[in-house]
Formats: C-alpha cells, structure tokens, sequence
C-alpha cells in the first residue's frame, strides 16, 4: 500500500495506554489550536471526519483532534518541509503539556519519508530519508525502533539507492512511537487508529 501522511501525534503517557477504546474528543479544544496555527486566516469549521480521510488533506484544509490526554493534527503543509511546516510541527508539539510528539510526513510519489519527535515540547529526533536521495536528515539519538533499519548503513553500505524501505520505516515509528500499535491495525480491544475522530477545517 502506499501511504501519504502529514501527521502530528502528541499524548501523554504511554501511546498503547492513550489509544485505546473510550478516547472521547474535546471539540471545544479543536478550533483554538486551529487558530492558534493559522491567527490571519479565516478559519470555518466543516464537520468531523476520521483520520484515515484526514490523513492527507486538501491544501486549503487542516484536520484536529483534540482529546483528554491525545492530540491529532492532519496538515498538507508539512509536506513541504520548510521553515513553516516546521513552526506547524512545533506549535503541535508544544500543544499539549508534558506530551511526547510524532510528526510523519510520508508521501507516495516522491518517496520519502520526514518524522519529528518531541518530548515535552523539545525536538530530540529529526530524520528525512527519501528512496532516491537517501539520507538527507539524520540529527538526535536515534530511537530504538530505528536501529535495524539502519545496521546496514552503519556497516558501511551506501544510502543511495536507501537501502530500507521509507513508508516501512515511517509507518514503525508511528506504530512504536505515535500510537502504540499500527495505525492500520484493530486490536483485540476492537481500536483501529484510523477510526478516530477529527475536526475539519477550511482555510480561506
């Protein structure tokens, strides 16, 4: 399957223990952190989705959901990877207090694969690797689901052509490090990731 992504996952506490069925969202929280990213647009809000249609949204729209210990954020302009999706990666991340954050940008055409960690608002981890290109960001400690994608490089193989697949990769870390388990999968607890609820934004 290939995937394209512009996702912010923030929570507090364990993402297996976060995401779990029961998870009610704050829709009275949802509109403010929309305009706290976007103060000099006019926001209208246009219903609720779930995030497998939020997951890659039109240019002029932004998806949020807004819970007790979780916070979801779908917006196309973090893929461009500039100075303004990076202020859109940090304000998600320092949304919700004492949170850790997962920020993955995966994109189907282009190959590639771009993911952010935060821990309480703090960057630790940047990484930006495209199949093409190969590594092109690789700054912090790497986190422990990264390693065996990276042994072979490490032991001296050249990263281009990559030598791991990209949507692999980002799909791991949002499964060890977003939501505690694949954002595709239902568990036996009958909690699918890509079920959960959204807000939805048009930006004028």
């Amino acid at each position: 399957m290939a995937w394209s992504v512009a996702l912010a996952c923030a929570s507090t506490g364990e993402p297996a223990d976060v995401f779990r069925p029961g998870l009610i969202p704050e829709p009275d929280a949802a509109p403010g952190l929309a305009r706290g990213l976007y103060p000099s647009a006019t926001l209208t809000e246009t219903g609720e989705t779930v995030l497998d249609f939020a997951l890659w949204p039109y240019e002029d729209e932004l998806f949020v959901g807004a819970f007790d210990r979780a916070l979801l954020l779908c917006d196309r302009r973090l893929f461009c990877l500039d100075d303004d999706a990076r202020r859109i990666a940090d304000t998600a991340a320092a949304a919700l207090p004492g949170s850790r954050c997962g920020v993955l940008v995966l994109h189907s055409v282009i190959a590639g694969c771009w993911f952010r960690w935060y821990d309480d608002g703090d960057l630790r981890r940047e990484v930006f690797v495209t199949a093409e290109d190969g590594v092109i960001v690789d700054q912090g400690e790497r986190l422990p689901a990264e390693r065996p994608f990276w042994k072979a490089i490490d032991e001296g193989a050249p990263d281009v052509p990559l030598p791991f697949d990209h949507e692999e990769f980002g799909l791991t870390l949002a499964r060890t490090q977003m939501f505690g388990r694949g954002i595709a999968d239902r568990g036996d607890d009958g909690f699918l990731p890509l079920e959960l609820p959204l807000r939805r934004f048009k930006l004028c």
